[in-house]
Order: structure tokens, then sequence, then C-alpha cells
């Protein structure tokens, strides 16, 4: 038997903002609030479904300058170009960690900072391939 992430949990300084944008990236809903902790998942699954939930924790403690761990999102109704404008105006940015400007891929950042990389290939809402889809 095997673990499973069933929760990604993400410190920051202003949950509701942070679950407001990442509901609009990944089509997630509010699932509820512990404490100063808002836990945002599927409509419909929310924690141990097929996809994990994500907590926006509350935290006053100074980021790395650099986080050990970002996340990969991919398009699932329209191209790389369509949906890199539709997360430009839910408020992500543009990022520059080094990349060379060959890459298949976006590096972008959220409200408070945190990098993330948009995707090429398209993908279906839930993908079993556990595979790759680095490109």
């Amino acid at each position: 038997m095997a673990c499973r992430i069933t929760e990604l949990v993400l410190d920051c300084a202003d949950p509701q903002r942070m679950g407001d944008f990442w509901c609009e990236v990944l089509g997630y809903v509010e699932l509820g609030w512990d404490g100063d902790d808002l836990e945002i998942g599927p409509p419909g699954a929310g924690f141990g479904g097929p996809q994990p939930t994500l907590i926006l924790s509350r935290s006053t403690d100074p980021k790395p300058a650099k986080l050990p761990l970002h996340l990969d999102v991919n398009p699932t109704d329209r191209d790389q170009d369509a949906e890199l404008e539709r997360l430009l105006a839910a408020g992500a940015r543009a990022a520059d960690v080094g990349q060379t400007g060959e890459e298949s891929w976006h590096v972008l950042a959220d409200p408070e900072g945190n990098v993330f990389c948009l995707l090429r290939r398209r993908v279906g809402v839930v993908s079993a391939n556990p595979g790759s889809n680095r490109d």
C-alpha cells in the first residue's frame, strides 16, 4: 500500500485573497475554515477525493527567497496562450527564476509571490495518467 497526497498546505499572509486566486486558477471552491486556515478543493469532492485540497494557512513568518516546492498547472479547456491570459487577469504575474526563454512553460507568481509554472500540454480535468506532463 502507498500514500497519496490529500492536501497541500501553503503558508500565506492573506488566506482569503490567496483562496480566491487559487479557486479561480484551479476551478476549486471554498470548503471551509479551521481557525485562520482556509481549505479549498474540487467542487463536490473535498478532502480525500481524487485531487488534493489546498490549505491556505495564515502565517506571519517570512518565507525563504525560493520555496523548495512549486506547483505546475496545465490548461484543461484552452491552449497555453489563452490560459496564460486568464491567469494574468486573475492576478498572476510573470516571474524570473533564471529561465532561458526557450522553455515550453511559463513561470508565474501568485499574489504573494509563490512561483508556479503553466505547462503547455492540455489535460483533462482529472488525469488518470501518472506520467509526466512537463512540456
